[in-house]
């Protein structure tokens, strides 16, 4: 069984600055993944030319479910606002998706804890201070059967913002008690390694750096296991031509 999490970018190339559709089909079916985590998806937003590429990667992969999770209703780093689930068909949304290849028994949607207010705050890579309007934040969770019985899957993307991604991640560990295991978490959790693992208590299933992605020296997508899923056979983050991230896959049993 292979898991892969990969943010798309919402399916942009830095080398062109163009978001081709069938380069982003070509992309996610070249991953060949049995169960798939996006983030940065757009669905019906202009810069990607209306597209549902939820859509477009299930159809790529061949899923037999899939989910889409919208996080704000509007463009990011335009006019948005949060989503609420319940936008009209056409809406401009952005979010997370969970695609399987194996039925999925379940799904459920958990908005994860939001910064009330805006911030300065210093980036010390291009050294400059931003403001920070930081977006909803999401998990998908798909309850999927596979092969070796019901693998409960959870997609999430954290804040960016330092301190404030681990308040997330010890809520949605909370909030996932409960739900059956074994449990895999995929994502792009904005932070590095042993973070992760340490905040959830679970393993990690898979390394490699991600992030930027010609030249990666850092690991901000994560698999991490709770409970038994069978021993790991191979594990890479391989550079696709969209993104400004890698993707990160892990080949189990």
């Amino acid at each position: 069984m292979r898991l892969a999490t990969f943010n798309i970018l919402h399916g942009r190339s830095l080398a062109d600055d163009r978001v081709d559709v069938d380069r982003f089909a070509t992309a996610v079916k070249d991953l060949d993944a049995d169960v798939l985590a996006l983030q940065e998806v757009d669905r019906d937003q202009p810069r990607s030319h209306l597209a549902d590429l939820t859509a477009v990667a299930a159809a790529a992969m061949g899923a037999v479910d899939s989910h889409f999770a919208a996080a704000i209703a509007g463009t990011p780093g335009a006019t948005w606002t949060a989503a609420t689930g319940e936008e009209q068909p056409g809406t401009a949304t952005y979010g997370i998706a969970l695609l399987s290849r194996y039925p999925v028994r379940s799904w459920q949607v958990v908005r994860l804890p939001a910064i009330p207010f805006t911030f300065p705050m210093w980036l010390p890579g291009p050294r400059k201070v931003i403001v920070v309007d930081e977006e909803p934040r999401a998990a998908l969770i798909g309850v999927v059967e596979t092969p070796r019985g019901e693998l409960t899957v959870v997609n999430t993307h954290l804040s960016f913002v330092p301190g404030w991604n681990r308040v997330q991640l010890r809520r949605l560990r909370r909030d996932l008690a409960t739900f059956p295991g074994p449990l895999v978490l995929m994502g792009d959790l904005n932070m590095t390694p042993p973070t992760p693992a340490r905040v959830t208590g679970w393993r990690p299933l898979a390394g490699g750096l991600t992030f930027p992605v010609d030249v990666p020296d850092r690991q901000l997508d994560h698999v991490l296991l709770r409970g038994e899923l069978g021993p790991v056979t191979g594990t890479w983050a391989p550079s696709l031509p969209l993104s400004d991230h890698r993707a990160l896959v892990v080949d189990v049993g």
